[in-house]
């Protein structure tokens, strides 16, 4: 209920539009009460962040899969996916998000470190045993200090990269976004360890697979 009319109101006002007040009445229950289920405006919409990406099927699909280097590959694949395509798609909301991201690291941060914890609670095990398995495996070295930090390092390299596209003229050109994407994917997988016997082998076959997906959708 709290949060079907949070999402109302964010949509209706946006972020800064929008109050813990608005939200109560919508919902129609009193400050104080939900100020006992969410501590603050910022907390309300990291909840609903997380409620939208555990409701999307291909997200979910992915973090149930096997950890393997593949699974390693795929998380960052799409990971670059996503940000490049909040820069450069029309979806004004999640750029929107992006922007609010960013302002909260110059501000006090609230908002940042309970996305930051969300994002951790649903992707950083799968991240982690992917990576061990990829160790394992032969296709990446090991990893000297804690193995989340390098899925971090990597969100904010793609993070940062996707700032510099977001206004009407960029702050810098990267040139395609095809050739973009997949010198990011492997910088980052590098950063983590990857070899590129492996990198040329998953990041080809996820690439094949989605030419082969996007003629199909063509001929239809």
């Amino acid at each position: 209920m709290i949060l079907g009319a949070a999402k109302r109101c964010f949509a209706r006002h946006g972020y800064t539009g929008t109050t813990t007040k608005s939200v109560a009445a919508a919902a129609a229950i009193s400050e104080a009460l939900l100020f006992k289920h969410f501590p603050s405006k910022a907390a309300l919409y990291a909840e609903i962040l997380s409620d939208e990406c555990e409701a999307d099927p291909a997200f979910m699909e992915l973090l149930e899969r096997e950890p393997s280097t593949a699974t390693l590959v795929e998380l960052i694949r799409g990971m670059v996916e996503h940000f490049l395509q909040i820069a450069d798609g029309p979806d004004q909301e999640e750029a929107q998000r992006l922007r609010l991201m960013a302002t909260s690291h110059l501000d006090d941060g609230e908002f940042a470190r309970l996305l930051y914890a969300k994002i951790e609670t649903l992707i950083g095990a799968v991240f982690v045993a992917s990576l061990e398995r990829a160790i394992a495996s032969g296709d990446a070295r090991p990893c000297a200090g804690d193995p989340l930090n390098l899925f971090w390092f990597a969100h904010h390299a793609v993070m940062t990269a996707a700032l510099t596209r977001l206004p009407a003229t960029p702050c810098l050109a990267y040139g395609k976004a095809t050739d973009l994407e997949r010198q990011l994917c492997e910088f980052l997988l590098r950063g983590i360890g990857l070899n590129d016997a492996a990198i040329a082998s998953h990041l080809g076959r996820n690439q094949a697979a989605d030419a082969n997906q996007a003629a199909i959708a063509e001929s239809a």
